[in-house]
């Protein structure tokens, strides 16, 4: 993979990075710690060059291999839902696609790990996370059915494809007092949702309608 160009010009630039950003927040967006990380991360990176035109368009993108580099404002809610928790450390990704949505948490949380079963994909991310300096993340060809349990348990876990019920592993791999952040459902629409550890005892709630790729068990 050629170096892409971090500033971007044009439909790439800065400027338009910043209206996206300005539209997310009048979208209800309130967290400027969130609102800041897509400021300084360059989605333009994360797709396609033919599709680098569309970056900044508030809509899910193709990365190839029937998966979607997610709506700006699902990975900024998400995000914002996440850092709601308190004092994250540690967090884990599943599903690292183009490489995004790690991106952007890189920016928050001192360490990040992310899992992707699909190898092509994993390949471009890494590069992809290189240009963009996200130096504090750890990537992993896995099934993220089975999380990552070497580094649990995490202070915050992200999902970004739907399974249709939690995985075990992943609520076994969440700390006390931790956060998990999942689209859970069928094809096609989703509840955003929303479980946090106490003790013992997990409590969910639902946010908001979405609508991700289903989660797929193994890794190709």
């Amino acid at each position: 993979m050629r170096e892409r160009d971090t500033a971007g010009t044009g439909m790439t630039s800065q400027r338009t990075q910043d209206r996206l950003v300005d539209a997310l927040a009048r979208q209800g967006v309130g967290d400027e710690r969130v609102l800041s990380a897509l400021r300084a991360v360059p989605r333009h990176l994360f797709v396609d060059e033919a599709l680098e035109s569309r970056a900044y368009e508030n809509t899910p993108l193709p990365i190839g291999e029937g998966q979607t580099i997610s709506q700006p404002w699902v990975v900024a809610r998400m995000t914002e839902l996440l850092l709601e928790a308190g004092d994250l450390r540690r967090v884990l990704e599943v599903g690292t696609g183009s490489g995004y949505q790690v991106a952007v948490l890189a920016r928050l949380v001192p360490q990040v790990y992310t899992v992707e079963r699909l190898g092509s994909l994993l390949r471009k991310a890494r590069e992809r996370l290189r240009q963009a300096q996200a130096t504090n993340v750890q990537t992993r060809h896995g099934d993220g059915f089975e999380g990552w349990p070497e580094y649990a348990p995490y202070d915050g876990i992200l999902v970004t494809a739907a399974p249709e019920t939690l995985p075990t592993a992943l609520l076994e791999q969440l700390g006390d007092g931790g956060r998990l952040v999942a689209p859970l459902g069928g094809a096609g629409y989703q509840e955003l949702t929303v479980v946090d550890r106490e003790g013992e005892h997990l409590r969910r709630r639902r946010v908001a309608g979405v609508s991700f790729v289903p989660m797929r068990q193994g890794r190709a």
